[in-house]
């Protein structure tokens, strides 16, 4: 799974399988944020589906860590 953890300058940190790796922001979609999946088939996309899931399950975590649930 691809992740991006943070943006350095021009520069994404991606989260991969094997490490983390430094991809130009400008390869990535306009829309791209800290914390979307990603896909690369020859070029970058956001895996909205995954994203939303990923989040999903972040906030729900979240919750039972503080006694929100």
């Amino acid at each position: 799974m691809n992740i991006i953890d943070r943006f350095e300058g021009e520069y994404a940190v991606i989260e991969t399988d094997g490490g983390m790796i430094n991809v130009l922001r400008s390869e990535l979609p306009e829309n791209a944020a800290e914390g979307d999946v990603l896909t690369y088939d020859g070029t970058w996309a956001v895996d909205e589906t995954a994203t939303e899931e990923r989040r999903s399950s972040m906030r729900s975590r979240l919750r039972r860590l503080t006694g929100n649930d």
